[in-house]
């Protein structure tokens, strides 16, 4: 497989840093990744490899504040800006690969950005993949902390605190949690904008899941910790008919980097085929 980097300026300025993995040969489809809170799209190699040895193509982006891309570390001026940056990185596909079928795959936060780029924007794709999608967590039970964030949203945007996110909840693989732990491109901050607009986005999804226009596969841990199998639950029982729903029992928040990943990514590639077969 080939890889290659390059830079975006956003609309607004942001440096954003993208990288795509290429494999030999005819590419059959162009898959399009949005990484969780805190990361960055350098965590998706074995992905890419994955996907590349199947004959799919993956370009990802490093978030705004995130990352290599530029921007206060957590923190967002609007969702619009989010979805903006978000073309760019399909319009690329297109580019690249004219003619190929287009896949949005996202993960955690990722996992939640593409559900409302895909409702909001309804772009020609072949489908779109979400895993673990940021669409309940344990804050919507805490009231009060939910009304302050949305208040501080408004009024002071930019403020950034900890995130809070344990690195044990992310898998069951010690090598993983560690190397996030000394990952200097990872960060937990999260301004009172971001948080506040993610919110708004989770119930703004739940309530136009009925109209999800193009193949959905929602994956999650069923003992995800961060992000609970009930948002994706729920999202698939208000989602059309073709949307899959798999919840994989016992693993936690990053199911592609859990013991299990291998059958992870062997299930995300054959629903692929599937699409492809409609596609052709």
């Amino acid at each position: 497989m080939s890889h290659h980097q390059w830079n975006w300026k956003s609309r607004d300025g942001e440096l954003l840093y993208a990288q795509a993995w290429q494999p030999e040969g005819e590419v059959r489809s162009a898959v399009c990744l949005v990484h969780g809170h805190g990361e960055h799209s350098g965590r998706y190699g074995h992905v890419a490899a994955a996907l590349n040895r199947a004959g799919h193509a993956l370009l990802a982006l490093d978030l705004r504040g995130h990352g290599r891309s530029t921007g206060r570390r957590g923190h967002i001026p609007s969702l619009q800006a989010l979805l903006e940056d978000l073309d760019l990185l399909l319009e690329e596909a297109a580019r690249l690969f004219p003619g190929r079928p287009r896949f949005l795959y996202g993960h955690s936060m990722g996992g939640l950005l593409v559900l409302y780029y895909t409702l909001r924007r309804r772009p020609s794709l072949a489908g779109v993949i979400a895993t673990a999608s940021a669409l309940r967590s344990t804050l919507e039970n805490q009231r009060i902390k939910v009304a302050l964030a949305r208040l501080l949203s408004r009024l002071l945007p930019a403020i950034a605190l900890s995130s809070g996110l344990d690195p044990d909840t992310l898998s069951r693989d010690p090598a993983v949690v560690q190397a996030y732990r000394n990952d200097p491109l990872v960060h937990d901050r999260i301004s009172f904008r971001l948080a506040g607009e993610l919110l708004r986005a989770s119930r703004w999804c739940m309530e136009h899941a009925a109209d999800f226009p193009v193949p959905l596969l929602l994956i999650h841990g069923g003992a995800d910790r961060l992000t609970l199998p009930e948002g994706s639950r729920e999202f698939a029982a208000r989602a059309p008919g073709h949307c899959t729903l798999k919840v994989w029992e016992g693993l936690y928040h990053e199911v592609h980097n859990e013991p299990e990943q291998g059958e992870v990514l062997a299930d995300i590639l054959s629903w692929m085929e599937e699409r492809l077969k409609v596609e052709g």
